[in-house]
């Protein structure tokens, strides 16, 4: 749980930044199908840790983080000067794997019902 002021901030930065990727950066190494899933903000709102999360290849994941970071400056001044703060925070970029994981936990359980069905009517014959 964080601090409320560094939530507010968070929040700020994510619907910015969604913002950006969607309308003002023109890399054609950043994904259409790229999105911010969270930001965390240090305490004392030097970093901000933005996860993104990437629909397609390890290529087009691995092209999209460059890209953002490539565009990291001009992130941190739209940062600058859509919120006013003493200090703007630095944009570090980390690939989000929640919804894989997710994915992957979701076709286990699905294999595991499926030998449970199989199992049920083996016993049934």
């Amino acid at each position: 749980m964080g601090y409320p002021r560094t939530n507010r901030i968070s929040e700020e930065i994510k619907k910015l930044v969604s913002h950006l990727i969607m309308n003002e950066l023109k890399d054609p190494r950043l994904s259409p199908l790229t999105s911010v899933v969270a930001v965390e903000v240090t305490r004392d709102l030097r970093y901000a840790n933005i996860f993104i999360s990437v629909y397609g290849s390890q290529d087009e994941k691995e092209n999209s983080l460059k890209a953002l970071q490539n565009a990291g400056g001009f992130i941190r001044k739209e940062i600058g000067k859509s919120l006013k703060l003493r200090y703007t925070p630095e944009p570090l970029f980390k690939m989000d794997q929640s919804i894989e994981q997710g994915m992957h936990i979701n076709e286990l359980i699905s294999k595991v019902n499926k030998k449970d069905v199989v199992n049920d009517h083996e016993q049934d014959a």
